[in-house]
């Protein structure tokens, strides 16, 4: 084993770096296996799972790295918010990674996920509730295409995932389904679709340029930060960070977290009120602007056919 991970670049590099492109991400426990399999037919002898360390597994990404690079190509690690697991994933260096999605997707799809990922940072991120997720119900209503993207692609005018045609509400979910299989989304339990850590490293600059609005005239402190990161490890924050810490004390200014100001679909929930009794004892739920929002959506949608 020791002469594959420290010899030159060799067949079981070129067969790591296969099946880690055909992941879209990869951990030290996913590689583990795969490694194993590939010394053991590599070296003739087997290798098992549990031989292989965390040192290994960092020469074969080193190797692959200093592969792909002259093709534009990287090899990222980041933290799963949640989970704190080591991620990794090959990114593109140079090309936009939104003309990247269209080489699978059509330009009406694009422009689909554009609103989705404007109503994850702009409509539902708010300095009052930082959730930077969506429902289910909220992505599939923004299947039909604004008014004036409509009258840009029957101008002739369209560029590409700028303007579209609507989708219907299948192809929405059909949509969302695919991007949660690439890899792109995440889908929790609650039903939130909220960017992976691989989208979070790709989309990286495109999210920090979109979505933080900068003025030329105004301090940097005073700039509207939609996207923001840890002062610490500079990581994208979409999500309650504290709640994975050991310490709920921030690792740079060492302020306590209060431990009611969450950020992520949390934010969502925390937010809405309890219901409380009406006069004929019968529960009325409050509704935040949010949950009225998507009752009236569902009101909308009684007798729509989800394929029109």
């Amino acid at each position: 084993m020791a002469e594959a991970v420290d010899g030159e670049y060799n067949n079981s590099h070129r067969a790591f770096l296969q099946a880690f492109i055909a992941r879209s991400t990869v951990t030290f426990e996913d590689a583990k296996p795969i490694l194993a399999a590939i010394l053991t037919a590599n070296d003739r002898r087997e290798t098992l799972a549990e031989d292989i360390t965390q040192a290994d597994f960092n020469a074969y990404i080193s190797a692959a790295n200093n592969a792909i690079s002259p093709f534009d190509l990287e090899i990222r690690g980041t933290y799963h918010q949640m989970t704190r697991s080591r991620i990794y994933s090959i990114i593109n260096t140079t090309s936009d990674p939104i003309t990247q999605l269209a080489t699978v997707h059509t330009a009406d799809e694009i422009s689909y996920l554009k609103r989705v990922l404007d109503a994850m940072f702009e409509t539902y991120n708010t300095p009052r509730h930082e959730v930077m997720a969506i429902t289910s119900m909220q992505a599939i209503k923004l299947h039909k295409a604004p008014m004036e993207d409509a009258r840009q692609t029957q101008n002739g005018s369209e560029t590409q995932g700028s303007a579209g045609q609507s989708l219907t509400m299948g192809q929405a979910e059909k949509m969302l389904k695919s991007l949660v299989e690439e890899g792109w989304f995440e889908k929790s339990q609650k039903g939130y679709y909220s960017l992976s850590p691989r989208a979070l490293m790709e989309l990286r600059g495109w999210l920090f340029e979109t979505y933080n609005d900068v003025d030329e005239e105004e301090d940097e402190e005073m700039t509207s930060k939609k996207i923001k990161q840890c002062f610490a490890c500079k990581d994208i924050i979409t999500t309650n960070f504290f709640r994975t810490q050991r310490t709920r004390k921030c690792p740079l200014c060492q302020s306590d977290w209060t431990g009611k100001d969450f950020v992520g679909e949390r934010a969502a929930i925390s937010s809405k009120p309890k219901s409380k009794k009406s006069g004929s004892g019968a529960r009325v739920r409050p509704q935040s602007p949010g949950m009225a929002e998507e009752e009236a959506a569902e009101n909308h949608n009684v007798g729509e056919d989800p394929d029109e």
